[in-house]
This record gives structure tokens, sequence and C-alpha cells, in this order.
């Protein structure tokens, strides 16, 4: 099965944000984490610069609003021309409406959790995304350190996709490295956002491409993806 690798512009140089996304031909999506320093304690940017990211890169644009009433931004980000929307459920009002009107108007819904937010309460809901994100940091700044914590969660999140038969992205951000994302594609990833692991790195183009065959590898022994 296929890896995703998901650069995050987090870890990018935002004067040169066109140039960077350039940098990392190859990768499937272009992370933009969208922060308002109300959800999490940071602010990052807002449409206005989606808009113009869309329009200067071919990557789709993958959206992590980590940001209050995504029941209210999240369409407008759709319209900014993103392939790929997640709120966190623990900021949505109605997670299951918000899914299907991001869907409605031409991107993937991806719902995303904090690490303390169990997947369980959520089973019901995961037909009406296109994919979940779990947080392997708490979001809200780029550079933290892989919390190994979450790779159950990642496991439970699996078996729950596996059980109900869906053709659902398991993606995971924060802290996936080289010497991480293999851990995570064994318990059950198939979509990863790395930011410094791919800028902070030479070659970033290179980067996403060692990246993308370390998880595949992974995923190739593991006995979830066996069972597909």
């Amino acid at each position: 099965m296929a890896a995703q690798i998901n650069p995050s512009i987090l870890s990018a140089d935002f004067a040169r944000l066109a140039d960077e996304a350039q940098a990392v031909a190859g990768a499937d999506w272009l992370h933009v984490d969208v922060m308002d320093n109300h959800f999490v304690p940071n602010l990052t940017l807002g449409v206005p610069v989606v808009e113009s990211l869309a329009r200067a890169t071919d990557i789709p644009l993958d959206c992590h609003l980590m940001i209050e009433a995504p029941d209210r931004w999240a369409p407008q980000y759709v319209e900014a021309g993103a392939g790929s929307v997640t709120f966190h459920v623990e900021a949505a009002a109605a997670p299951v409406r918000l899914a299907r009107e991001i869907r409605a108007k031409g991107a993937k819904a991806s719902m995303a959790l904090r690490p303390a937010t169990p997947i369980e309460p959520y089973e019901d809901l995961l037909p009406e995304l296109d994919m979940l994100l779990i947080m392997t940091v708490e979001p809200g700044f780029g550079g933290q350190v892989f919390l190994d914590i979450m790779l159950p969660k990642i496991r439970r999140t699996r078996e729950l996709i596996s059980k109900h038969g869906l053709d659902l992205w398991l993606q995971v951000d924060g802290g996936v490295s080289a010497s991480t994302i293999e851990q995570c594609a064994d318990a059950g990833a198939d979509v990863f956002v790395a930011g410094s692991a791919v800028y902070g790195a030479e070659d970033p183009a290179e980067a996403v491409r060692a990246l993308r065959n370390r998880a595949e590898a992974a995923t190739g022994k593991a006995s979830w993806a066996c069972d597909h």
C-alpha cells in the first residue's frame, strides 16, 4: 500500500513559501497548519495565504485547522483552494454536518484528535470522513518530540477502520521523522506529516522520497496491511 508524505510548511521559510513548495516536488500533499492563538497557543496563517499558495503550486493543499469555530471557517478553506480540510473534533459543534459540507464543496473531509482524545466515541462518524488525523504531539508548535504512547491509539484506529471496511486514510502529525515513521506505518498510519524532517534536510525532495521508502517498507511487513 502506498504511503503519502505531506511536508508541513510550518517548518518552511514563510517569506519564500512558493519556493519552499517547489522544493518538495514529489510530495503527495502540502500540509498547511492554520492556528488562531485560541484553540492552540500560536498564530500562523489564514485564508489569504492559502489562496496564494494554491495558485503557486500544483501540489494539493492539506489544510489542518487548529482553530475555534471550524464549522464557520472550514468551508472558506475549500473555497480558497484546499483539496483536504481537517477540523478538530474537540472544536467542532456539529462534526458530521461539517464533514458533509466540506465534501459537498469538493474537498476531502478530515477529522483530527488531540493526543488525549480517544477514538472510540467517534467510531460511528468514520464513514463520514475521508481521513482521520491522530496527533502524535500536542498541536500548536512544530519541532516537538514524537509521543510514542500514541502508537496503541493508531493501532486501535486502524482496527476500527478495518472493522467497518472503510477506505479511510489514517494520518499522523507530530515528530514524524526517519526514526519514527516506520513505527507509525507498522501501527496503521498511511499518511505522514513531516515538518523539520523535510525542511530541515539539505535536499527536501530527497527527504520526502526517503521517508516514503521507509514507510512503505514498514507497511509491507505490517500485519494490518497484510490483511487487506
